[in-house]
């Protein structure tokens, strides 16, 4: 053998081929090796600490601590870059959707915006990105007059501050021809001559109205409104009308379910009817109704009130409220569970949800229990039948004459339909990610059922780098960018978890449905907006809502919700985007919102809001009455009804914010009265 190609086969694991075919080995270059051998060029990081290294001689040409330091700066320079730029198309995302209409998907990115802008331009967007303009051919724009169309509003002015100018008419050479801002669309042309000649007809101008592509997406009639800023016509005048349903103060039923206070229900409910409100919301509590002995209902409190407001001639939605209310807020009492549940407690401590310390929250019964005969006999699922079915048979009478109008069931915490991972009596604090509330004995058995059921039993236990109550998501392995959240085994077990959520909405309803059958049904939908912008949504996650940037978590929840017709109710939270200097929970309320409004049109759910507590000022009841009447909605959706949670206690101010909710939501209210 020619030594040449000999070499040692432990050195190389295709070596038996080049040993067998000893031709196929070819000498390299001595040229070729000595750039192989070259280092390559530090690029990132690496380029940053090369850098400090060289002009510092006393730092060693390795990663020395000074360097460790540049890169560490370095990083946090790029989140930040990162973050601000986050905030910045969210902020882009969020104009484009409300105020110009442009359908973009609820993970759009920078592909999806270039394409919708430039379709609105008058360009042509393949779907592969090909990207062309068809220009109108001549025969078609020797049919219009000569005049140049110039854009009235220079970039970043809102359209009401801008005031409307004619532009001179100016001769051409070539007759017939007419001069076109580049900064227009060939479809754009037709709407311009349109608007042109309606407002000649309508002696508004006597020049033409110079418009601009990028506002062609208004109405003309709203557009009229907004420019003649000066004629102050009606700004809802016209829309469409919203019922609004005032939710009583808490504490009017006692514990005994008596009726309280007679006199100020009087008072309260005179003022409501005086401001032309449709109807008024009462919690009914099972901690109350069935207080004492299981299937021992007492409605007596409940009838007095609802003979009370029958005599008011308003509508009555009752909210079912199957959790607790600690009465934090010093006016309403505190309402527990019913009492004879929690002696059942006492000796089974697993019927309630359990976080990963092992602390019980006894807001409400765990969804374990749902199929579990462990409440005297009778199931989760059974308790919560049992007392809808005694409702409807004391009122049948209202339920039969139409003065109750729907009947909300209350799902979890606080009546929505999510786990209780935000629990400040366990100690969180906003923006605290919360804690996964899945350690009861039922629910853990579910979960190693779901485990085996997919093959991999040892899938079968809690994420353990989770974090606590108050924690960050990039403070967590597993809710951190590229986190366990998005692995195989965070998958399934977020699916699961979710899943136990839809199934307890899934089994309840099925049997209001049996109950209610011919009154609207409510399910409460929760605001949970901070930590939106993150990739992992830690907040949702841990409430039950399988929505990281890579899902879409509130599409399968409203598809059980539409299998049983449902209307969802929307805690609107009428806060705005906050800059990134200024949020540290990278909240997103508006995109929430328009997530949570849409995917819900978009399944032909009928929608409702309600204002969070957080909502009790001018600025944040107008975000909510443009989300509950969006502007310019091509298929005109809006809320079917609104709550208007009342603040505590109340006073002249709180009388004087519900008119105008009201006002604005019935469509009569004048623009000088909403800038009073």
């Amino acid at each position: 053998m020619n030594p040449s190609y000999s070499f040692d086969p432990a050195m190389d694991p295709g070596s038996d081929r080049l040993i067998r075919f000893p031709h196929l080995q070819q000498p390299q270059p001595l040229q070729l090796q000595q750039q192989q051998q070259q280092t390559r060029r530090p690029r990132g990081f690496a380029a940053t600490a090369a850098a400090s290294a060289a002009t510092d001689p006393s730092s060693p040409s390795g990663s020395g601590a000074k360097g460790k330091r540049e890169r560490e700066k370095e990083k946090e320079r790029t989140k930040l870059r990162e973050r601000h730029r986050r905030a910045i198309t969210s902020r882009m995302l969020a104009g484009l959707r409300q105020y110009g209409n442009f359908p973009l998907p609820a993970r759009a990115d920078m592909n999806d915006v270039l394409a919708a802008l430039a379709r609105e331009a008058g360009w042509t967007v393949e779907v592969d990105g090909t990207t062309y303009r068809q220009s109108p051919p001549l025969s078609q724009l020797a049919n219009f007059p000569n005049r140049t169309i110039e854009s009235p509003i220079s970039s970043g002015n809102s359209l009401k501050s801008c005031p409307t100018r004619a532009t001179s008419v100016l001769e051409d050479q070539q007759a017939g021809v007419m001069r076109i801002d580049e900064s227009l669309s060939p479809a754009s042309l037709d709407s311009v001559v349109m608007t042109a000649e309606r407002h000649v007809k309508c002696g508004k101008y006597t020049s033409t109205t110079p418009i601009n592509s990028a506002i062609e997406c208004l109405d003309t009639d709203q557009l009229i409104q907004d420019v003649n800023s000066g004629e102050h016509e009606d700004v809802f005048t016209g829309t469409p009308y919203v019922p609004v349903y005032v939710k009583l103060t808490k504490g009017i039923v006692n514990s005994y379910c008596q009726l309280v206070d007679r006199d100020g229900a009087v008072t309260e409910l005179s003022h409501i009817k005086s401001l032309n409100a449709d109807g008024v919301v009462v919690d009914c509590w099972w901690g109350i109704v069935e207080a004492w002995n299981p299937q021992k209902y007492v409605w007596s409190g409940y009838r007095e009130l609802f003979n009370l407001i029958r005599e008011f001639d308003l509508k009555i939605q009752i909210a079912l409220a199957f959790h607790e209310h600690l009465g934090c807020d010093g006016i309403s009492m505190p309402v527990s569970l019913p009492p004879w549940i929690l002696e059942i407690g006492k000796e089974n401590q697993d019927i309630f949800f359990t976080d990963q310390g092992g602390m019980r929250n006894t807001e409400c019964l765990t969804w374990g229990i749902d199929r579990e005969r462990v409440l005297r006999g009778r199931t989760g699922i059974e308790v919560y039948f049992d007392f809808m079915r005694s409702l409807r048979n004391e009122f049948d009478d209202l339920f039969s004459e139409g003065h109750i109008s729907a009947v909300e069931i209350g799902m979890g915490s606080s009546g929505e339909l999510k786990y209780p991972s935000f629990p400040e009596r366990m100690g969180w604090q906003y923006p605290g990610i919360g804690e996964f509330q899945c350690y009861d004995k039922y629910l853990q058995q579910n979960l190693r059922k779901a485990a085996k059921l997919r093959g991999h039993s040892f899938w079968a236990r809690i994420p353990d780098n989770a974090g606590q109550y108050n924690s960050r998501p990039h403070e967590t392995r597993f809710f951190c960018e590229r986190g366990d959240y998005d692995s195989y085994y965070g998958r399934f077990f977020l699916h699961w978890y979710a899943q136990i959520l839809m199934d307890h909405a899934d089994n309840v309803l099925s049997l209001a449905n049996h109950v209610f059958e011919d009154t609207r049904i409510i399910v409460k939908v929760p605001a949970i907006y901070w930590w939106y912008r993150t990739c992992s949504h830690a907040a949702e996650l841990t409430a039950g809502y399988y929505n990281p940037t890579n899902q879409d978590g509130y599409s399968p929840v409203f598809e059980v919700l539409k299998k049983h017709s449902v209307t969802i109710k929307f805690v609107c939270s009428g806060l705005p985007i906050l800059s990134q200097e200024n949020d540290e929970s990278l909240a997103d309320p508006d995109g929430l919102s328009w997530q949570v409004l849409n995917s819900g049109w978009d399944r032909g759910l009928s929608v409702a809001g309600e204002n969070a507590p957080s909502c009790y000022d001018r600025e944040g009841y107008m975000r909510v009455i443009e989300m509950a009447k969006p502007r310019n909605d091509p298929d005109h959706h809006h809320f079917a009804f609104f709550v208007y949670k009342q603040p505590s206690p109340l006073d002249q101010r709180s009388f004087s914010d519900m008119d105008l909710v009201i006002k604005c939501m019935h469509g009569d209210l004048s623009s000088d009265l909403v800038a009073c």
